[in-house]
């Protein structure tokens, strides 16, 4: 029970980070803390219902951060390198 309530904590945390900060990669790591909750909160209920079939759902969960993290970077880098900024208010003339 204690690990949902830190899961929901560290949602909430991340859930809040996404909402209110102004750069990209902050915005990108509350986006990861909120998916790695996520993760925490099925790690949980399979331990309380005694099945393995969530932990492996959460190996694929990890599998793909690891993918989100290596394009969402460098996604990141690329806008930085070309605007010179990764605030969002400046990103949202991207479109033409």
């Amino acid at each position: 029970m204690i690990w949902l309530i830190a899961s929901a904590l560290l949602f909430s945390i991340g859930a809040y980070g996404a909402l209110t900060r102004r750069t990209a990669i902050l915005m990108f790591l509350s986006i990861e803390l909120m998916l790695n909750a996520a993760a925490l909160s099925l790690i949980s209920f399979s331990k309380m219902l005694g099945s393995l079939d969530a932990q492996v759902v959460v190996l694929f969960i990890i599998a793909l951060a690891a993918a989100e993290v290596a394009v969402g970077l460098g996604l990141i880098v690329a806008i930085f390198r070309r605007r010179e900024t990764t605030g969002v208010d400046e990103l949202r003339q991207l479109r033409g």
